[in-house]
């Protein structure tokens, strides 16, 4: 268990991961969420595609201490920092492989049983390649920032015939001070969908 965050409930703080200006990342309330929709279990296989700053990995390599964690991201000095906040927090069940979705799906290890796709492009072909690979039963979290990646995945999940599909577009505001004043400030809004796959 790491010194750094001690609990076995999910929702590490923003701040306690190490960041890079300009890399995404999914911020703890919305990590929550997401985490839910994933229904991981203790040797759950997840495959994180387009990990940015790698807190869905190191949150799930804490929750699926038997499991397998690969996290996918094309830049290696981001793929550096998956690295660094893995051992921040002494996550050890994290693989970190550098590649562009989806010709590196090829080369990943293990076949997934969960699968998280957080944007990317060409987002129809990423989705179509993981779904491929995602195990009978599997499931499949996928995030979208805007109105034209909801239609491609919506699109998408209906062609590959996803099953008990799911979708939520949370509104979360946190309270920050400014000044002398505290206020709410709204986190940027996606959509989450997910689904099964059912053989």
């Amino acid at each position: 268990m790491s010194s750094l965050w001690p609990y076995v409930t999910p929702g590490i703080p923003d701040q306690l991961f190490e960041q890079l200006p300009g890399i995404p990342m999914s911020k703890r309330e919305v990590r929550l969420l997401l985490l839910g929709y994933l229904r991981l279990k203790a040797d759950s296989v997840l495959w994180d595609i387009g990990a940015g700053t790698g807190t869905i990995a190191v949150e799930a390599g804490l929750l699926c201490p038997s499991g397998k964690i690969v996290a996918v991201e094309r830049d290696e000095e981001v793929a550096n920092l998956i690295r660094k906040n893995c051992d921040r927090f002494s996550v050890k069940n994290v693989e970190v492989i550098e590649g562009s979705a989806p010709s590196c799906f090829m080369k990943l290890p293990y076949k997934p049983d969960c699968i998280f796709i957080e944007g990317g492009r060409p987002l129809r072909d990423i989705l179509k390649e993981a779904w491929r690979r995602l195990q009978p039963s599997g499931r499949i979290v996928v995030t979208a920032g805007n109105l034209e990646s909801l239609y491609t995945i919506s699109e998408c999940f209906a062609e590959l015939q996803v099953r008990n599909i799911e979708m939520a577009q949370p509104s979360v505001n946190r309270l920050e001070a400014r000044g002398n004043n505290q206020i709410f400030t709204a986190i940027d809004p996606i959509f989450i969908l997910s689904g099964d796959k059912v053989s």
